[in-house]
């Protein structure tokens, strides 16, 4: 049975996990460790179900608690080689952990785990697809400027997507936010708005996707209504509950998902 808890979804931190109670892995790990532990053990995980911990990119909403996560925990770290190399630069990892070098599709705790490139505003980011021993694949694709051709192919025919929604562009235009900040949320290497989620959200279920989960929603700039809305939008013709499933990502969540 293919399960996904979204444990934390938002600009302030984020955390997936990916399995089962007797083991799985974590995608990122953007809060503190003890954050962490609590909202797996909210969920029925013990930390030590954590086998492995894939890093999507190195900002700090995605690594915050990385270092002592894996420090109490023992789990190794894979990352591509530049992010992993700002991680210990940085000190995200300590010097000594169990580090893996991520170019190729790797197993862990049975699970087919493969990177695709992601455009961010960081030397390197990625996002990942999910490989269960049913066949079942899921993804997990945030923190991208926009889904060029070799996204939509990494995605394709995924069962579940964690589908980032950053911002409506209403919002973000006369929100709070100085003008070199928007211009960066807006750029190719920053985030993906609702109109570009809900575009990709339709190629999607045309591909076979049958659940999607927005994520990364910005507490500034969307609300969960509009990104929603706008998804719902995108989908004209597909009926919500009978031809696919749709959920948001609270920034602090927990709940699984079966799919």
């Amino acid at each position: 049975m293919a399960r996904i808890y979204p444990l934390f979804s938002s600009s302030k931190g984020n955390a997936t996990f990916i399995g089962t109670p007797s083991g799985g892995i974590l995608i990122d790990a953007g809060v503190s460790a003890k954050r962490l532990r609590d909202a797996l053990s909210r969920a029925g995980i013990p930390a030590e179900a954590v086998e492995a911990v894939f890093v999507t990119h190195d900002h700090s909403d995605h690594v915050s608690g990385l270092r002592v996560f894996c420090r109490q925990t023992g789990a190794p770290v894979y990352a591509e080689p530049q992010t992993l190399e700002n991680l210990l630069r940085c000190g995200y990892v300590d010097p000594d952990a169990d580090v893996h070098p991520l170019t190729v599709p790797v197993t862990a705790c049975g699970l087919i785990v493969s990177p695709f490139a992601t455009s961010h505003d960081t030397e390197k980011s990625c996002g990942y697809r999910i490989t269960f021993p049913d066949g079942q694949s899921c993804a997990v694709c945030t923190d991208l400027g926009y889904a060029p051709e070799s996204v939509q192919q990494a995605l394709c025919g995924c069962r579940l997507v964690l589908l980032e929604a950053n911002y409506d562009d209403t919002m973000l235009r006369y929100g709070p936010y100085p003008e070199y900040l928007k211009a960066r949320i807006r750029s190719n290497s920053g985030h993906l708005s609702n109109v570009q989620s809900g575009q990709l959200a339709r190629f999607l279920i045309e591909s076979g996707t049958v659940h999607l989960v927005l994520g990364h929603l910005s507490e500034h700039n969307n609300t969960p209504e509009k990104a929603e809305q706008a998804v719902i939008g995108a989908l004209g013709g597909y009926v919500r509950g009978q031809d696919y499933l749709l959920d948001i990502a609270k920034p602090e969540d927990g709940r699984m998902i079966v799919f």
